[in-house]
């Protein structure tokens, strides 16, 4: 019923203009409005609403992700804009970038936004 429909995307955010100086200047989302309840953003054609909170308690996992065709292009231009990728120590083996690589082949690298929800970027 759902399949033709567009998707659209939450996080819950506490500052809106923190959240648009990251989820725009950083990660370079198109900003599409602003009210008292959400930061609207166009990711890809994918509506991304940030919804203000007066608290967020992140999660134990990814979510919001994008794919990427290049991750080592990718996470470079995203550390150049100052974006800091995290790092899992013995955990999980990544390279000098940050990026794992998955016994399937898939490549990943995470980084949070300013309220420490946890995002990805992924070559697959």
């Amino acid at each position: 019923m759902l399949a033709t429909e567009k998707i659209v995307g939450f996080a819950p955010i506490t500052d809106a203009t923190r959240a648009k100086s990251f989820y725009g200047d950083k990660l370079g989302l198109k900003f599409v409005s602003e009210d008292s309840f959400a930061v609207v953003f166009d990711a890809n054609g994918t509506m991304l609403r940030l919804t203000l909170m007066k608290k967020v308690e992140p999660q134990g996992f990814t979510i919001l992700g994008w794919q990427v065709p290049d991750i080592v292009a990718t996470v470079t231009r995203l550390q150049e804009a100052g974006v800091t990728f995290e790092r899992y120590g013995d955990f999980m083996k990544q390279d000098e970038l940050g990026i794992w690589a998955a016994p399937g082949g898939t490549k990943v690298a995470w980084f949070k936004d300013p309220d420490g929800n946890t995002l990805s970027v992924s070559q697959h």
